[in-house]
Parts: C-alpha cells; structure tokens; sequence
C-alpha cells in the first residue's frame, strides 16, 4: 500500500511539472508568434498611418552577433475590421515573409473562422482605417488553432508582400523586426542590450506586451511547488508508515538480530533498503502513468480548459525529460530523509525483552 500511495505521488508531482511546464511553453510560444520574443519597432508617433523602418536596419548584424538571438523576422503589423453581416471585429493582420501566403492569401485563427462562419476556401473582406480607408479582399488558404487565446488579439496572417503594397512601401520597408530568442535567455536582459544597439528604435520584450500573463504563470509556477512539497510530504510519511508497520511486525527478528550482535545502524540500513526498493517501485510506475497521461493529452487535448480564464483551450503538457529526473531525485532524496525516522523505533528496542516476550 505504501509503494501505490508512492506511485500516485510521483504519479501527481509529474503531471503538474508537465502542465506548469505546458503552459508555460504555449503561451510564451503564442506570444512569441503575435510580437516576438523581443520586438524592433519605430518610436510611436501619433499620425492614423504605420510607421515604416528598413528590413535590414543598420543594428542587425550587432544584434545577431548577441549570444541567445536565434533568429530575427521581419513582420508588417496592421490592424484591421472585419464586418460579416452586423458583426464587426477588430483583427490584427501579421504580414510574414511567408510563401505560402502569397497572392492575397491569408490564415485565420479557429476564433475569427467561429465568430464569422467562414473557413479555408471562402473570402474575406478587411478595412483598413488610416488617412483613407482602404479594403482589401484576401482569400482564406486555412485556418489554424490558436495557441493563445486573448480577447484582444485575433491575429490573421498574410504575407509580408501583399502588406507592403497595402502601405505603399517598397520590399525593404516593415514595421518591425521580432527577435526570437534560444530557451531559458532572460528577455528583459537581451532587450536591454539590444536597445542600446538600437538607440534609435523602440524595443519591448514580451514580458513588457502581456505582464498580466506572466504573472498569471508565476503564480502557477508557486501553486506547483506548494503541490511537489505536498506530494513529496504525503509519499514520505506513506512510506515512514509502511515500514514501521513491518518494524512492528518483525520486531522479535530486530530482538534475535541485536542479541546476535548486529547494532542499530546495520539493522536501520537494511530496512532503508527495503524502503528504498519500495519507493524506487513506486516511482517507476508513477512516471509510466504520469507519461501515458502526457501522451494521450498531447495527442488527443482530451481535457479541455476555459481561454477566458486559462488563456489556452485546453490543458496544455510539455515534458522535459531533464526537469522530471530532477523532481524525481529530489523527491527521491526527501523521501528516504524521512525513512529514517524508523531508525529511532529501532534504537528504543530492547532485545532482552522482545526475545523474553517470543
């Protein structure tokens, strides 16, 4: 019994590093496709048209050279209504250097394809409000499943040279330039570095676009230590339990093997690995239901989430094999601490009285 309550410990504290580390991957990866791990963009200034800056600006060599800059894109960003019948919505059309996309092509998320009834194969009609209004009717090649879902943000992709001739720029003209950075760089410190590379231009992170988000995951990141600590707790002294029930149960064999000579700390090892085999068990079959769960939620999305409150549709899993080796040593390690609590049981038994009583 104590090596299944271990099991589904593991079971438990395995799961919740695969979701924290779930959500955190889509919705940095949802926010990195709407502006960017950091973003190269003009000052804002105050005139109804973009602002347009070089696709190669002369800070661009100096910022590919930076350890942690994986690569940089061009983008064009406008904003755009959508109206379907007395229905109007505000969009966000991305123009990427995307060959796919040419032709007047576009890709709407699943949301704007719900909202307006149209899909891949159909048409759609977009105003562009600026000094004057011009429309455009870009043609649906797919549509695709929102990463992160935001109220503010339904972003179609188009490409990047439909956009331009939109605006009136020639092919060396965007509006920005988003900067995808390697994993586990600190954005806040590269975009610093970057802004003075790129005195002339604007630069935000991410983190600077969505604080709330990343601040919603800071407080998910806490809720899973709270529940590995517990986890790890309840295993624990599971397993405490479970052995001194079989100390209990074998304490004349303790008696016989202490008149025999064996001391404390020999008798406490060898229960210890006994104890250490039980937990070892159930960690190994607590990481296989653990992984089964994250492939068959990855796979099939099977349970699903509220975007309103969670940001994405459904409970998102990414496992990381380095992260669940850590947590199952240190989980491991908090465990057996604990185990050797029966070695006080075994040092008040006095082996005159358990062999008198046998």
């Amino acid at each position: 019994m104590a090596a299944v309550a271990t099991a589904v410990s593991f079971c438990v504290i395995i799961v919740a590093v695969a979701v924290s580390s779930g959500f955190r991957h889509s919705i940095k990866e949802g926010i990195a496709d709407i502006v960017g791990d950091v973003r190269i963009q003009p000052f804002p200034s105050a005139s109804e048209e973009p602002e347009s800056m070089p696709i190669h600006p002369y800070c661009e060599d100096a910022v590919r050279a930076l350890p942690g800059v994986k690569d940089i894109t061009p983008a064009l960003v406008r904003a755009g209504i959508v109206k379907e019948g007395d229905l109007v919505h505000v969009i966000i059309i991305k123009g990427t250097p995307e060959p796919s996309l040419a032709d007047l092509k576009v890709s709407i998320p699943h949301r704007l394809s719900q909202i307006t009834g149209l899909g891949a194969g159909d048409d759609l009609t977009v105003y562009f409000i600026g000094q004057k209004v011009r429309v455009r009717k870009f043609h649906i090649a797919d549509v695709h499943r929102d990463i992160l879902e935001l109220d503010d943000n339904l972003i179609v992709y188009a490409s990047l040279e439909d956009m331009q001739r939109l605006n009136g720029w020639g092919a060396e003209e965007v509006s920005c330039l988003d900067v995808t950075l390697l994993a586990g760089i600190p954005q806040e410190h590269l975009a610093a570095e970057i802004g003075m590379l790129a005195d002339d231009y604007y630069v935000s992170c991410s983190k600077q676009s969505y604080p709330q988000v990343f601040d919603w995951l800071k407080l998910l990141d806490f809720n899973v230590v709270i529940i590995l600590i517990l986890m790890t707790v309840v295993a624990g002294f599971n397993m405490v339990s479970g052995l001194l029930i079989m100390l209990l149960r074998n304490i004349s064999t303790i008696g016989t093997l202490k008149t025999l000579g064996m001391d404390n700390r020999s008798i406490g090892k060898l229960f210890t690995r006994i104890g250490a085999g039980a937990v070892l068990k159930g960690m190994l079959i607590g990481n296989a239901l653990a992984l089964l769960f994250c492939l068959i939620q990855g796979t099939t999305h099977l349970i699903p989430l509220d975007p309103a409150n969670y940001f994405v549709s459904w409970v998102p899993v990414h496992v990381n094999i380095l992260w669940i080796l850590l947590v199952d040593a240190a989980a491991f390690l908090g465990i057996m601490a604990l185990l050797w609590i029966h070695s006080l049981v075994i040092s008040r038994i006095d082996p005159a009285q358990t062999v008198k009583a046998d």
